[in-house]
């Protein structure tokens, strides 16, 4: 991978996919992990689906690499 650069994966929006932020830019709303690689290659980030739940350059806010469909009340 090159360069560490902090990779923010935010919350699921209300309605589906989370907002992933590199370096302060927003690369897009992600709906699962093939998502999140994908944005991450473009912005030169070579990461293995496998990696990322445990990968130190991401910050998983709130719920982990698991979780992206928006939270529904009842």
């Amino acid at each position: 991978m090159a360069g560490k650069r902090p990779i923010i994966v935010h919350l699921p929006s209300p309605t589906g996919g989370r907002r992933v932020r590199v370096d302060g830019e927003i690369l897009g709303l992600a709906h699962n992990v093939r998502d999140l690689v994908e944005f991450l290659r473009r912005a030169g980030l070579e990461m293995e689906p496998e990696e990322v739940a445990d990968s130190p350059l991401i910050d998983w806010r709130g719920v982990g690499p698991d979780r992206w469909e928006a939270e529904t009340r009842t």
